[in-house]
């Protein structure tokens, strides 16, 4: 394969697919694997099973993910009190600080709010 030849990889059902070719400058793509760099999923699975045993209960999404200096945060959303109807259960959005090993560093709710609530845009 050429720089110029776009990279090729298999989807989960089998079918191959030509993604974007490398970048001439000599910088590797975007996305392409450096050593010390976690990928997405691994982080939000540590960051989500860390702060559940910390809590004692089960996250319910994740709402944010980015790289720091320093490791990764994680905003991740948490059902701290069941209501009927489910749109009044109080969730819990937590900050979760990991280093660059996957490893909960801190956390804090930063935010309780009803299921049902929309955030309203700014303006």
């Amino acid at each position: 394969m050429t720089a110029r030849e776009p990279a090729r990889r298999r989807r989960p059902g089998g079918d191959e697919v030509r993604g974007k070719p490398a970048a001439p400058s000599g910088r590797p793509a975007a996305g392409a694997h450096r050593p010390g760099v976690r990928k997405a999923a691994p982080v939000i699975r540590s960051a989500v099973e860390q702060l559940a045993e910390l809590l004692g209960r089960r996250p319910d999404s994740v709402s944010s993910l980015r790289p720091t200096e320093d490791g990764w945060e994680v905003v991740v959303e948490v059902l701290e009190l069941a209501r009927i109807p489910d749109t009044t259960s109080v969730m819990g959005s937590y900050t979760v600080t990991l280093d660059p090993d996957g490893e909960l560093i801190s956390y804090e709710r930063t935010r309780r709010y009803s299921r049902g609530m929309i955030d309203r845009p700014a303006g």
